[in-house]
């Protein structure tokens, strides 16, 4: 479509458009934007995400965090994007493509958080939506999933509108806020993306 654009910012920074919003590699100087963010939005990203430690939301804590997204992307990886509100620059939150794998699988896993401010207003379905030609025609990947908490119905609504399929409930899957905890299964296929006339 029209409004999805991919481009590369550099050789290995790739920045990808959706309606209203730009996603693209974090770099040190979102480090404010991010900070602020995040913290405001603690408590309602704590239930849904691995515990934070005490200087999570550190500026030396966020350069690690970088040069980690920097050496992933370099080793075809992770792909980590900030998520940019077009008509004021706002950082919304975070979308990762992590775990990519290669040879006979070609698929990767789906990860995201939004601000407790902009939450429910449709912005991460439409990261998501603009990600998928991405990770599909770009980055050549087969199969996307993702997993998530069975009580997490904002994120269960975001994948099923995205065209992703539930697939199985993994046990302890995953350690989020300090427990392990079962996650809900959910892919999205090349094959199904081609099928709805999304690359056109």
């Amino acid at each position: 479509m029209a409004f999805l654009r991919v481009t590369l910012t550099s050789e290995t920074e790739p920045e990808v458009r959706g309606r209203g919003m730009v996603m693209r590699a974090p770099v040190m100087s979102d480090y404010g934007a991010w900070a602020s963010i995040r913290g405001a939005s603690r408590d309602h990203l704590t239930p849904w995400e691995p515990q934070w430690g005490p200087d999570d939301l550190s500026r030396l804590a966020f350069r690690h965090r970088l040069k980690q997204y920097q050496r992933d992307l370099r080793e075809d990886a992770n792909y980590a994007f900030f998520i940019f509100r077009d008509a004021d620059q706002a950082l919304l939150g975070g979308i990762t493509l992590s775990n990519v794998r290669r040879g006979v699988s070609q698929a990767a896993s789906l990860g995201y958080w939004i601000g407790a401010h902009y939450a429910g207003r449709g912005y991460m379905t439409e990261a998501v939506r603009s990600l998928l030609p991405y990770a599909f025609d770009v980055l050549r990947l087969h199969r996307i999933e993702a997993a998530c908490l069975p009580q997490n119905s904002s994120s269960i609504r975001v994948l099923e509108k995205n065209g992703f399929k539930a697939e199985g409930l993994a046990r302890k899957y995953l350690k989020i806020n300090g427990q392990w905890q079962d996650h809900l299964l959910f892919a999205r296929l090349e094959d199904d993306l081609r099928g709805e006339g999304l690359n056109a």
